[in-house]
C-alpha cells in the first residue's frame, strides 16, 4: 500500500478521534481550583487552630501537600486523578511530588541504590536544573544592574 504523505494525513485524521480541548480545560482548571482550595483551607486550619506563624503555615501546607501527592501517587490513585484532570494535577506542587515519587515507585525493583535512588529525579531533575541555574543567572543580572 502506498500513499502520498496528504493522503496519510487524511487516513490518520479520519481514524483519530478530536479531543475536547475546552471540556478538558475546564476540567484542569477545576481539580487545580480544588488542589488550591485544599491548600487554602490547610493554610487557616494551620494557622488558626494550630497557631503557627504565616511563614510556617505555608511550609506546613507545601509538606502535607507534598505528603499526600506522594501517598496518593504510592497508592495508585493519582495517576488516576490525572489520567482524567491533566494540568490540573500536575502544575501545583502536586505535580512535582507525583514527578519525584513515580520514577521511584517504576525502578524499585531495580534496588535502592540502582533504582530508586538513581532513578528518582529522572524527570523532576532537569525542572531542578533549570530552575536553580535560571534563579542564578537572574540573581546575577540583578547584581550586574543594580536592581537587588
Amino acid at each position: 500500500m502506498d500513499m502520498t504523505n496528504k493522503e496519510y494525513g487524511q487516513y490518520v485524521n479520519a481514524k483519530s478521534k478530536s479531543s475536547p480541548s475546552l471540556k478538558n480545560c475546564l476540567w484542569a482548571f477545576c481539580v487545580g481550583g480544588l488542589i488550591c482550595t485544599l491548600g487554602q483551607l490547610l493554610l487557616t486550619f494551620y494557622k488558626s487552630y494550630c497557631g503557627l506563624e504565616p511563614d510556617d503555615a505555608a511550609a506546613a501546607v507545601s509538606v502535607t501537600l507534598i505528603c499526600l501527592s506522594a501517598i496518593l501517587t504510592g497508592l495508585g490513585i493519582f495517576d488516576k486523578i490525572a489520567k482524567h484532570a491533566g494540568a490540573g494535577t500536575l502544575v501545583p506542587i502536586t505535580g512535582f511530588a507525583n514527578a519525584v515519587v513515580s520514577p521511584a515507585l517504576e525502578f524499585k525493583s531495580e534496588g535502592l541504590v540502582t533504582g530508586v535512588a538513581a532513578k528518582m529525579f529522572v524527570i523532576a531533575g532537569p525542572v531542578l536544573v533549570f530552575g536553580i541555574s535560571a534563579s542564578v543567572v537572574y540573581g546575577i543580572l540583578l547584581q550586574l544592574f543594580g536592581l537587588a
